[in-house]
């Protein structure tokens, strides 16, 4: 705990309880309490009866000046029985007095604790209240089963600035030092000039604050001889000295999200309500500078954006154009959704305000839940929103988000309005700022449709190609079908326009039997199979020359039958 207590008021001066754990009812007896008592802090202890019926220690008394000095000091009290140990700013110090007592006869009793006084329940008229504290107390904690060192113990009540030494190991054997709590003073003892010297040397300046105050820290070096049988001691001036603290490198927390969007007038009215922060996000940059070759220039060089990590302290939902109508709207947030993140919160009909020293996830997991609700969406326009957060009780505030929520109303179109009509987007939504995830849906039910046509014009061309291919391959396989059927008929028939009968002068030398008619119809047979020949031969020279031979015996046949037979024919 940190305390602060000045000097008890009278001669006689009456316990001041800090901690006190009694029966709650029937008996006034005190387990366990802490509690001031003229300047001295005392602990309380009453173990419960084991079999052994014996003096045990019960009371342990401190006796410092800082209990009744009027600032602020932090107090640790380890009890590891018989053992009890006090840590005052760190430093340790042992009990002055311990004082035996019996221990406390097991009962059935209830006990309560009391923080800034104690509770009497049994042994009075009337149950009350006693032994008031008078005084200051802050961060007072309990850990029961778990002890800390003095390491942790010094680190949780050290201040972030203040001296320290580099090198523990090289101030040498000779060199006593000791710290203040808040090691503001650093006190060095030593019997050697030079090792005094070398161990002032040792000595800096540490600030582990993110963002420290930049101004002048002044020092002071003071040193006192101490001397030994002479009459007069030398004397050592006083040295003034100062670290310039400079101005911190300031981040700049910025919040990012979807500022407006609306939505069904169904979803205000339901019980889960409408996320108003579905994808807020903080970030924090600083700008990284290169430190300048002279120190006097104030003017980075170049410098980079960086992004870093960092704690709130709040973030605060204020409602735009008028406070909330609790009949009819409110901002929800489940308390589980702060409990696990450590962070508190107030609502009103203003807006809604998160506290609490967290990570930036942290309060933008909180955001994230954030619902407002109403009941009668009917009468909502609109709905403006703002946040804006805060580090270090203000000192960096970060941009002002804002948030404008409004209802999706339904549009009826009569059956008399031309069709295309209802695909006009409503002028209100045409400058809406999408998320990202609404624009991708958006995007991909277009493209379905646009494939659909580009695939029907494709499978509409193919077709047409295809049917004027074959219609065209018709139309060519007729014409070669009557240009050949022209060309046979041009070849069959006769042209006896030099036709020429001769009568064979000689014919009685001929066969026997053999009349006119019959020496005509040889001549006409003749002339048919000699036209028949010319017509195969002029068929068969269009074929490929492979079979040229063959063809050339055939022909070599027929010309020696269309020769005439003039064995016959006398001279």
């Amino acid at each position: 705990m940190w305390m602060k207590h000045g000097p008890s008021p009278g001669v006689r001066a009456e316990k001041e309880t800090i901690l006190c754990n009694s029966d709650k009812t029937e008996m006034n007896r005190h387990h366990y309490a802490l509690y001031v008592h003229n300047c001295r802090l005392v602990f309380l202890l009453r173990k419960d009866f084991d079999q052994a019926d014996t003096f045990r220690p019960a009371e342990f008394h401190w006796k410092l000046d800082q209990i009744c000095d009027k600032e602020w000091h932090y107090y640790v009290i380890n009890v590891e029985f018989p053992v009890v140990t006090l840590y005052m700013d760190g430093a340790t110090y042992e009990p002055y007095l311990v004082t035996n007592d019996w221990p406390i006869h097991p009962s059935h009793i209830a006990m309560q604790l009391t923080v800034g006084a104690c509770w009497q329940g049994g042994e009075v008229s009337k149950p009350r209240f006693a032994q008031f504290f008078h005084g200051s107390l802050a961060s007072l904690t309990i850990r029961p089963g778990k002890m800390e060192s003095q390491k942790v113990i010094s680190c949780l009540q050290a201040c972030k600035e203040g001296l320290d030494i580099n090198s523990l190991e090289s101030l040498g054997q000779g060199i006593k030092y000791h710290f203040n709590p808040s090691q503001s003073i650093l006190v060095m003892e030593g019997d050697d000039i030079g090792n005094i010297n070398r161990a002032l040397q040792k000595v800096s300046y540490i600030n582990s604050r993110q963002f420290p105050t930049a101004g002048v820290r002044r020092l002071k070096v003071s040193s006192k001889v101490q001397c030994f049988g002479e009459d007069v001691c030398i004397s050592i001036p006083d040295i003034d000295a100062y670290v310039m603290v400079l101005q911190a490198i300031e981040p700049q927390i910025t919040l990012r999200g979807t500022d407006r969007f609306w939505r069904p007038a169904s979803q205000f009215e339901s019980a889960r309500g409408v996320i108003l922060f579905p994808d807020i996000k903080i970030v924090s940059t600083f700008a990284k500078a290169e430190a300048p070759g002279d120190v006097k220039t104030t003017a980075p060089k170049s410098a980079i954006l960086e992004e870093m990590l960092h704690n709130l302290d709040f973030c605060d939902i204020l409602v735009l154009g008028g406070d909330l109508d609790p009949r009819q709207e409110c901002l929800e947030l489940n308390h589980s959704e702060l409990h696990q993140r450590h962070l508190d919160a107030t609502n009103s009909t203003a807006g809604y305000s998160i506290y609490g020293v967290g990570s930036m996830s942290r309060y933008e997991q909180v955001l994230h839940h954030i619902r407002y609700r109403n009941w009668h969406p009917a009468s909502l326009e609109t709905r403006q929103f703002r946040i804006k957060c805060s580090e270090l009780n203000g000192r960096y505030t970060s941009n002002e988000f804002n948030l404008e929520v409004g209802v999706l109303r339904e549009v009826r179109v009569s059956d008399k309005e031309h069709v295309n009509h209802l695909i006009v987007q409503p002028p209100f939504l045409q400058s809406v700022h999408q998320p990202e995830s609404r624009s991708s849906i958006q995007h991909s039910s277009v493209v379905p449709s646009i494939a659909t046509v580009v695939i029907i014009i494709s499978v509409c061309m193919l077709v047409f190609v295809v049917a004027m291919g074959v219609y065209r391959v018709r139309i060519a396989h007729q014409h070669f079908i009557q240009e050949a059927e022209v060309t046979k008929e041009a070849e069959m028939d006769w042209d006896d326009s030099a036709l020429t009968i001769t009568v064979n002068p000689m014919e009685k030398h001929g066969e026997p039997g053999r009349g006119e008619d019959e020496t005509e119809g040889e001549e006409v047979e003749e002339d048919m199979s000699s036209s028949s020949s010319a017509s195969d031969d002029s068929e068969e020279e269009e074929e490929e020359e492979g079979t040229g031979r063959g063809r050339r015996g055939q022909s070599g046949t027929r010309q020696a039958q269309l020769e005439w037979d003039d064995s016959t024919l006398p001279y």
